[in-house]
């Protein structure tokens, strides 16, 4: 007879802070121009987990890009972006 033996191992979860989204958009800027493109945007979300990394991608231009020019660059708009991502709960394990 044989006798397996399984447990389940309890994962805790804990949220992101701002800082820590702030260092990962930033890890993003692929070029190092300080500004955020749209596919370095959506790179971003997708590490983070996202299901919907596209629409989160437009969802955070919308909250971020105030001077409409396709792009988030770093300072208030980075922040605006980390906000809004912030506000979503992204976890790490």
């Amino acid at each position: 007879m044989f006798l397996f033996h399984t447990t389940k191992s309890k994962r805790a979860s804990v949220t992101l802070s701002e800082h820590q989204l702030r260092e990962i958009f930033m890890q993003f800027d692929e070029d190092h121009d300080n500004v955020l493109s749209e596919e370095e945007v959506k790179k971003a979300f997708t590490y983070l987990g996202s299901r919907i990394p596209d629409f989160r991608t437009l969802r955070g231009f919308n909250h971020a890009d105030v001077n409409g020019n396709g792009k988030i660059e770093f300072g208030d708009e980075l922040d605006k972006l980390v906000k809004y991502a912030f506000k979503l709960g992204y976890t790490v394990m």
